[in-house]
């Protein structure tokens, strides 16, 4: 039935995103390997189900802004500044040699030298989502070698925003279409005009008036109405870039996540908006791998092994010879050129892009398509290489030393608590264990929290404490508790349960929210789980039973009258 086609995209991608994604993270490869063969499946290019056409693209759209709204969100000058002396550089040289390569495949192949250079970007820019875990699992984000990889990451999503502004201003020209100097010019200027604009009104206005926005919403004290706000300043900062300036949704999305960064509600806003965020993620990868018609990896094998190349070997060779330029280590150059062996989901808004300009033609698609699926799923390998090779080097002879940001605690600690989460309520108790004198050490993977925390003189480490790497780095075999201050209670027991792992003697205390998550958290293996909700009713008991009217004295319901 036509009417219940969005329904049914819907039902059909995230069910089939689910599925393959869980397969794909049995396999120990990246869930987005998943959801693109879950879009596959769902294509018309495969029998069976084939979803919505017409929708899909829109689906992928609302994807779109929201995978650049928590770019900006996330976007750290300061983390690119710490490393700009090679990043930036290095960044340039590297997705201009990059380039260079797809466009000499581009040419090779017959295609225009328009569709090269757009082929070429393409297969340029690292996908932000595989990197950042692969440098979180090895617990390298917070090493300098990490910095630069980040950095380096920042700098070419930043090229991409670029691209993105000026590829339909181009169009014309990277077409082949015959145009006079000045149309060019003039087309350039008006987009620079537009943008300009645009970059000024966020400026100057925007500014000002969304972080005062959301900070009246977050007065009314209603989750809803906070989620909501943010939601509509992302999707509506994109529409309204749009259709107002003529910028494309994602350089809208993008500069309404930076300056919602830039406020005081930035995490939480992060932290509300994520689930939705993930699933239109989803769904915007499903979408794309809708569009892949897996035949070419049949009828065009040999271009689709040029491709795979360029990505995994040629823009990585470029990296490591760049980075040693530098003067930088051996291991620093082997984890940018490994950091940066794959392509994700900027190529694919590119590529996209380009196809709807009519620059880049349909097998373009493909290969980059396919490239990206052969090298997310090889990347893993390439990291567990360079881990063994690290391994048998530090076994032969010292190995280089780490520069570690913030050492996380002090060497021996001993008898001290582990607090997970330093949001709200971690905040608060890791203030009051520490007036009280307990040493703690706090885990927690958000960059402000963890900076939050270091700025008041607690040792922190930064990563997602289900990680048994991240959890050992806070010393829990020498702990004496853990307190449990993240209000995620399925994380939560999984976390519980690797600490009673490592050390069944530990006191463990955890945050719930209901009955139901109080006997998950509890069957996991911890030894209490407080109910925020039955604290609160009964610390405002307490008050009210500390009132003159009511201390030392019972009051009855009065009696029903005669």
């Amino acid at each position: 039935m036509h009417h219940t086609s969005l329904i049914a995209i819907l039902v059909a991608g995230f069910v089939l995103a689910f599925i393959f994604g869980s397969l794909a993270q049995r396999l120990r490869l990246s869930p987005l390997v998943g959801y693109l063969l879950a879009g596959v499946v769902a294509g018309p290019f495969t029998p069976g189900f084939v979803g919505d056409q017409t929708l899909a693209p829109q689906l992928a759209e609302i994807g779109v802004i929201l995978l650049m709204f928590g770019v900006g969100l996330h976007f750290s000058m300061r983390d690119l500044m710490a490393v700009k002396a090679i990043a930036l550089p290095g960044a340039i040289a590297q997705i201009a040699l990059a380039t260079a390569l797809g466009w000499g495949l581009a040419l090779f192949l017959g295609w225009s030298h328009g569709a090269g250079i757009v082929f070429g970007l393409s297969l340029s820019v690292a996908s932000t989502v595989v990197l950042l875990r692969a440098l979180e699992e090895r617990r390298l984000v917070e090493t300098g070698r990490g910095r630069i990889a980040v950095g380096w990451l920042i700098v070419e999503d930043l090229a991409m925003v670029l691209a993105l502004v000026l590829l339909p201003a181009l169009a014309g020209v990277l077409k082949g279409e015959a145009g006079d100097a000045v149309q060019v010019w003039t087309a350039l200027f008006k987009t620079f005009a537009k943008v300009g604009a645009f970059v000024a009104l966020m400026l100057i206005v925007g500014r000002r008036v969304i972080p005062w926005i959301l900070e009246r919403v977050a007065g009314t004290g209603s989750r809803e109405l906070f989620t909501l706000c943010v939601l509509a300043i992302a999707l509506g900062v994109a529409f309204g870039s749009a259709a107002l300036f003529g910028v494309s949704f994602a350089l809208g999305a993008f500069f309404a996540g930076m300056l919602l960064n830039e406020s005081e509600f930035s995490h939480q806003a992060a932290t509300e908006t994520l689930p939705l965020r993930d699933a239109f993620a989803v769904l915007f990868f499903v979408s794309v791998g809708m569009l892949f018609d897996p035949m070419i990896l049949v009828q065009r094998p040999l271009e689709v092994i040029a491709t795979f190349l360029i990505i995994v070997f040629g823009k990585s060779l470029a990296a490591y010879a760049i980075v040693r330029a530098f003067g930088k280590a051996n291991s620093t150059a082997l984890l940018i050129s490994a950091s940066l062996a794959q392509i994700g989901e900027f190529s694919f808004i590119l590529a996209g892009l380009g196809l709807q300009l009519d620059i880049l033609p349909k097998a373009g698609q493909d290969l980059v398509l396919a490239g990206a699926l052969l090298s997310i799923i090889v990347n893993p390998l390439l990291f567990a290489w360079l881990d063994r090779r690290e391994a048998r080097e530090a076994a032969n002879r010292a190995p280089e030393p780490e520069e570690h940001i913030s050492p996380p605690i002090r060497p021996g600690l001993s008898n001290h608590v582990i607090q997970i989460g330093y949001g709200r309520v971690g905040s608060e108790l890791g203030r009051l264990l520490t007036d009280r004198g307990v040493e703690i050490v706090v885990i927690d993977d958000e960059d402000d929290l963890v900076a939050k925390a270091r700025a008041a003189g607690l040792p922190a480490i930064r990563g997602n404490a289900a990680n048994e790497r991240v959890l050992r780095e806070a010393a829990p075999e020498r702990a004496t508790m853990v307190m449990m201050a993240i209000p995620n209670a399925l994380e939560a027991g999984e976390i519980i349960a690797k600490l009673r792992e490592i050390n069944p003697a530990l006191t463990i205390v955890a945050r719930a929210h209901s009955d139901a998550e109080v006997k998950h958290l509890l069957q996991h293996g911890a030894d209490a789980a407080v109910m925020a909700e039955r604290e609160l009713a009964h610390s405002l008991a307490e008050m009210v039973m500390a009132t003159p009217q009511y201390r030392g004295e019972r009051h009855l319901p009065p009696a029903a009258p005669a």
